[in-house]
């Protein structure tokens, strides 16, 4: 386990100056073991009784204030006794007589006027409270910190937890998301802290210690590869970890052969923490965001900032420009979950297009994309809720249903690209017995009404990709979405175009 403390330096000088702060981060990234460890270290120091503890019961009072109050209290005596603290440092038993709408300022209150030392809470999984039970807890919280001032005991610091940035709670406060609140302790945007993703670093710190315990070893470019992955975030990387040692049981050195193994069974398993994510992506305003960022189109909408801030703290896209998926395992499962009810109507054999040298027919596969299209993609796109995006899903869906099981599809899509890239990877055995791999190319592109024929951009695009990847031939797709496109029955025709730097590729235009 990487040390947790030092993931939120900012926390513990926060604390020790007496401040209400949120921490947030997306979910499976490590919250609950940084708040746990920085209660302990603060409470074993002798001087602070910080108690770290979770709202998640309360999500069933709903908009029942009082409910909410009980459950929540509930849960502090709960993680209060089960610490291990001596008696005079646990709250009173019974909590102090007190309306609804005031009974947690209450008890805070007679629990710090008792207490030898200062208390500090840490709140896990605050955004499971809603609406009226939300304000009112943060309001008591606001009301007893500005009561601090004038005697009156309360915890000495707050610690929210959850999954969004502050200015949720500034909103559930009643202040205004984008203006500093005076009356609101919740003001300190800039003291909002994110727990972030691994560095690649720690996540060599990491597997160092499995090497460690047990002698197996990971070696750097497969620690290299984890991190290009999983761009750090805390749950992939030890879900690729774990897939690698306990589920493929590998004894011997980890190379990166085994981590992209490891990936591949990860996202066929849609693990529960994938699963749970991907279940976003047709809540309207993550489609939103996440639509134009499929579609390579320019994300331009200023006044849906708050949608962007949403999917950023759900950790589905990275968190700084330009605006594209956290990872490159995320953008794989993306396109698959959308992709899923076009793939079920793909009904052509996967076996069939491997070639008796071993190599895969990508030629073979266009022309039966072509019948494809012509017979189902109308409707699809008519079908497909990421509307703007369809003609790119549909086709990584076909891919996807032909290609993967005997090789790889690597996918790189982002907003304002106006492209898709996609690598297909074939492993073989060649004539003499050696492992080789088959790599092809392909670009994506949509001529869109009132756009001019996007052939000569895409055919640069291409030339770069291919470049990059260094392929001397590649693919050119381009979808037709004008209202002046061919009919149905004539789209899916190939020719043969040359690249900017002279490079012989096909063009399929559908």
């Amino acid at each position: 386990m990487i040390p947790p403390t030092p993931r939120l330096p900012e926390a513990r000088a926060l604390i020790d100056l007496d401040r209400y702060f949120v921490v947030h981060a997306p979910r499976q990234t490590g919250k609950t073991t940084a708040l746990e460890a920085l209660a302990s270290e603060l409470t074993a120091e002798g001087d602070t009784a910080a108690l770290m503890f979770s709202c998640e019961t309360a999500k069933a009072a709903g908009e029942d204030v009082a409910l909410a109050e009980s459950l929540l209290l509930d849960s502090l005596r709960d993680a209060a006794e089960w610490s291990g603290w001596p008696e005079e440092l646990l709250p009173p038993d019974p909590w102090p007589q007190s309306s609804p709408g005031s009974r947690l300022r209450a008890a805070l209150r007679e629990w710090c006027r008792r207490s030898p030392r200062r208390v500090v809470l840490l709140l896990d999984e605050i955004d499971g409270l809603q609406g009226n039970s939300m304000i009112s807890i943060l309001s008591q919280l606001r009301d007893g910190h500005n009561s601090r001032p004038k005697g009156r005991p309360f915890p000495a610091s707050v610690v929210l937890c959850g999954l969004r940035d502050v200015r949720d709670y500034k909103v559930a406060c009643g202040g205004d998301a984008d203006r500093s609140n005076p009356i609101s302790p919740f003001n300190i945007v800039t003291k909002s802290l994110r727990l972030g993703d691994f560095t690649a670093g720690q996540i060599g710190e990491l597997y160092d210690q499995h090497t460690e315990a047990t002698g197996q070893e990971f070696t750097k470019d497969a620690v290299d590869r984890a991190f290009e992955l999983t761009q750090g975030q805390p749950w992939l990387v030890n879900a690729l970890a774990h897939e690698i040692i306990v589920e493929m049981g590998v004894t011997d050195a980890v190379t990166v052969a085994r981590v992209d193994e490891a990936k591949e069974r990860l996202i066929r398993a849609r693990a529960m923490h994938l699963d749970s994510l991907m279940a976003r992506l047709h809540e309207p305003r993550v489609k939103r965001v996440m639509e134009p960022i499929v579609a390579g189109d320019l994300y331009t909408d200023s006044a849906l900032s708050d949608d962007l801030s949403y999917v950023r703290d759900l950790g589905l896209i990275k968190q700084k420009p330009p605006l594209e998926v956290a990872n490159p395992i995320y953008r794989e499962v993306i396109l698959r979950v959308l992709g899923d009810s076009s793939q079920q109507n793909v009904r052509a054999d996967p076996r069939s297009f491997v070639l008796p040298d071993g190599r895969f027919d990508l030629p073979r596969l266009l022309e039966e994309f072509v019948v494809f299209w012509r017979e189902h993609g109308e409707v699809l796109i008519r079908q497909e809720n990421y509307h703007e995006a369809a003609c790119q899903i549909i086709l990584m869906a076909f891919l996807h249903r032909l290609v993967n099981g005997g090789g790889y599809l690597d996918r790189e899509y982002a907003a304002g690209t106006k492209r898709l890239d996609v690598l297909v990877r074939w492993p073989y055995t060649g004539p003499d017995g050696e492992r080789l791999v088959q790599r092809e190319a392909m670009e994506l592109k949509v001529w869109r009404a009132g756009k001019d024929d996007p052939l000569s951009d895409g055919l640069a695009q291409l030339d770069g990709y291919l470049d990059r990847l260094s392929l001397t031939t590649g693919v050119l797709v381009i979808f037709d979405r004008r209202p002046e496109a061919p009919p149905w029955n004539q789209r899916g025709t190939f020719e043969q175009a040359t690249t900017p730097s002279g490079r012989q590729v096909t063009v399929l235009r559908g």
